[in-house]
């Protein structure tokens, strides 16, 4: 009977004369080629670790035939990554302090005109501020109106003045021109009208140039009773003050005495306490129940500016922006200004002020010398020699 060829059945444990694969002999089997797959991509057999459906890589290692077994990864490049942080952290703080800005500038009311102001003297050395505490009630509900004591009358009125002189080289002056200031009413010009109006020697009340005829009237009445030259004006209402201190959270003072004023809601025990914007509001207007009257009262508002400045100051208040925002913006919604005065003005501003009222410089009311008819008369020797160590940026040596 012929012999049969020889095959692989693809098991390899059988052939096809019958003889059991590996007796001995000599023949050589070649393996079969791969089979195909549906999309003509071949597979290897078992136990290759290839996906299937992948043909496996030659060598079999995890990095294939000619790659290099993958090494640890290389250690973070730190001083890269600091780099990159503190450039992002520089710019976000540009663009926030950059955005801060135009908010608050726009924020100011550049409402007087000192270009209107007439027979001005001339400038000296350092800059100077009238800082003016209204009893504007603009913005205020009849129920803020009620709670806070400021009465409904129209209009506005001069509730406090102060002179800041900012001096060029350090020195900054602050001083307080009480209410009842006996003044002369100058020549000036209406603000509204633009009609001339002669000097006729009046003698008022230095809160009576304001009543009459606004800003231009009282920087032009305090110009021509000092000789001293104003550089910018600002002004705060009832309602902005109030707000300013809520929103730092009360102001702690210290009241040597306690006092009783129904007209400015006053109620104070002797000691200390922190104050609310109703409270404070109370402390700064009360005059009745003061025994120097609007002396004694020049010298409260000093005493909680003085406290004010330095709460809104802190670390607490600057670097918290739920309370940097609120602040800035209860003072800058109420505060009216000169067209002349900007952002930068009012920070000198605030900082002089800061630096005054916490010691580093001089306090002072306007030197007197009597009364005349219950008006404070000044002293006009000492206001003449302060005036010229204030423009001439020497240290105030004349006393209130």
């Amino acid at each position: 009977m012929p012999q049969q060829p020889a095959y692989d059945d693809g098991y390899g444990d059988q052939r096809g004369d019958g003889q059991p694969y590996g007796d001995g002999r000599d023949e050589v089997f070649e393996p079969r080629a791969p089979r195909q797959g549906a999309h003509g991509q071949g597979y290897s057999g078992y136990n290759t670790g290839q996906v299937y459906g992948q043909p496996a890589a030659a060598g079999g290692g995890r990095g294939g035939a000619g790659r290099p077994p993958r090494g640890p990864r290389p250690a973070p490049n730190w001083r890269r990554r600091i780099k990159i942080g503190s450039i992002t952290l520089v710019s976000v703080l540009l663009v926030t302090s950059v955005a801060t800005y135009f908010w608050a500038d726009g924020k100011l009311k550049r409402e007087v005109d000192l270009s209107k102001v007439i027979e001005r003297p001339e400038g000296g050395a350092g800059t100077n501020y009238l800082i003016v505490g209204s009893d504007s009630r603009e913005g205020m509900s009849d129920e803020d109106k009620k709670r806070l004591h400021t009465g409904s009358a129209e209009g506005k009125r001069t509730d406090s003045m102060m002179i800041l002189h900012v001096a060029d080289d350090g020195g900054n002056t602050m001083i307080s021109l009480p209410r009842d200031s006996n003044v002369t009413i100058p020549s000036f010009k209406g603000a509204e009208s633009g009609k001339l109006y002669p000097n006729q020697g009046r003698q008022v009340k230095l809160n009576a140039a304001y009543a009459e005829d606004g800003p231009e009237l009282l920087v032009r009445t305090v110009e021509y009773n000092t000789g001293l030259r104003i550089d910018h004006y600002a002004e705060i209402g009832f309602g902005g003050f109030a707000k300013i201190v809520d929103a730092v959270g009360g102001v702690e003072m210290d009241i040597p005495k306690g006092f009783k004023d129904k007209k400015s809601g006053a109620d104070f025990e002797a000691g200390k306490q922190t104050l609310d914007g109703e409270q404070a509001l109370a402390f700064v207007r009360t005059r009745y129940a003061l025994p120097g009257s609007d002396l004694d009262r020049t010298k409260n508002q000093q005493k909680f500016l003085a406290a004010l400045a330095n709460q809104a100051a802190t670390p607490g208040t600057v670097l918290n922006p739920f309370k940097l925002y609120p602040t800035m913006g209860a003072g800058l919604d109420t505060l009216i200004v000169d067209k002349d005065m900007g952002l930068m003005d009012v920070a000198s501003m605030f900082w002089a002020m800061k630096g005054v009222t916490g010691g580093d410089g001089k306090s002072m009311n306007m030197p007197l010398a009597g009364t005349a008819g219950g008006n404070l008369l000044w002293d006009k020797a000492k206001v003449k020699q302060l005036v010229n160590q204030l423009n001439n940026d020497e240290k105030v040596t004349v006393s209130g």
